[in-house]
């Protein structure tokens, strides 16, 4: 069984020199128990399919069961068209620092504005070093879940 663990910040600002790949994303099923989620990936070299299970997040929103298998681009292609909309767009930054990679996520469309970067981690208290770009934590804050974001886009938040 594959358990994530990772804790999500937002970001203050892109640092430079990083080159991002871009994601489309949409949700096949959603409940409190589980989301089934189809994404595309246009890389610079190639484009990509996933399937991806989710299960519910552990209290604290660090862990989680994770099933997540490439599909051929095509066929994510049209499962997005059987997904609810909005879709989630956005493009993936990862910046290095020591032994961990950060993905930064910049959303468009419906949540414009919004940056996220999330690091994984090995087990829940593992010690990381941040980066000068990450702001405010918001592990566990389910507004932020790309999930909920695709039901109450950023752009919809009242300031």
């Amino acid at each position: 069984m594959q358990t994530e663990i990772e804790r999500k910040f937002l970001v203050k600002f892109l640092p430079s020199n990083i080159e991002g790949v871009k994601y489309i994303q949409g949700y096949l099923q959603s409940d409190k128990k589980r989301t089934v989620r189809i994404r595309t990936v246009k890389g610079t070299k190639t484009n990509t399919g996933f399937l991806t299970i989710k299960g519910l997040s552990n209290k604290n929103g660090i862990s989680r069961y994770e099933f997540e298998t490439e599909i051929p681009y095509p066929d994510a292609k049209y499962l997005l068209t059987l997904c609810n909309k909005p879709y989630i767009e956005k493009t993936r930054y990862h910046y290095t620092l020591g032994q961990f990679v950060w993905e930064i996520d910049q959303f468009h469309g419906q949540n414009d504005g919004l940056l996220i970067a999330e690091v994984e981690l090995v087990k829940e208290n593992q010690k990381f070093e941040k980066p000068d770009f990450i702001g405010t934590e918001i592990t566990g804050d389910k507004k932020y879940y790309n999930l909920m974001l695709s039901q109450n886009p950023y752009t919809q938040w009242i300031k």
